[in-house]
């Protein structure tokens, strides 16, 4: 069997004590950029645990509530615009320049163009931000919901207008997931264990 190369994501979730009831995100970060899964994972793994800046570290007191999901991204296409994708089926991947970047829709010129075009874009003026594919309807949220709140994700903390979100490249993917808890490995490691 070959090696496996792919993006991916690695999410910690901590599972609730009331049954029925969805986790909580505790962690998420990951690559678009194919690499090596067996190496993926482990650096990802590390990262999303220890790195990711909107949680504490994750602390061995609470790895038996915890849960990972390991999400390999696939079918990655552009999308028409920032409505070109499905609900429970797409993840969504936005970059979009700073607003004040974008022609406006309006009939007044824009006060930075003086030929009608915008200066060239640098890195700095760029905001991108994703949402795996499960992430969308866990939350409840329809497309333009979606869309808004990956906005914000990105850090624009402006007004969100139509222009903005038009000025938006969206690329649509999906993703092949597998999520075990802390039961899952404990077999897994004895069953390692009793092989050696």
């Amino acid at each position: 069997m070959g090696t496996i190369i792919s993006p991916l994501f690695v999410t910690w979730n901590t599972r609730s004590s009331r049954p029925g009831r969805a986790p909580h995100l505790r962690g998420c970060i990951g690559n678009f950029s194919p690499m090596p899964l067996h190496e993926g994972l482990a650096e990802y793994a590390l990262i999303s645990a220890f790195n990711d800046s909107r949680f504490r570290k994750i602390e061995k007191s609470e790895l038996e509530s915890l849960e990972c999901g390991i999400s390999l991204l696939t079918d990655f296409e552009d999308g028409e615009s920032y409505l070109d994708w499905t609900i429970g089926v797409h993840g969504i991947y936005i970059t979009f320049p700073h607003p004040s970047l974008l022609p406006s829709s309006s009939e007044a010129p824009s006060p930075l163009s003086s030929g009608g075009t915008a200066p060239p874009l640098k890195a700095k003026h760029t905001f991108s931000a994703t949402y795996l594919p499960d992430v969308i309807p866990d939350q409840g949220w329809d497309k333009i919901e979606a869309v808004d709140s990956a906005i914000h994700k990105a850090g624009w903390s402006g007004r969100i207008t139509e222009d903005l979100r038009r000025g938006i490249k969206l690329r649509r993917y999906q993703s092949r997931k597998c999520t075990v808890g802390w039961d899952d490995y404990i077999r897994w490691r004895k069953g390692q264990e009793l092989k050696q």
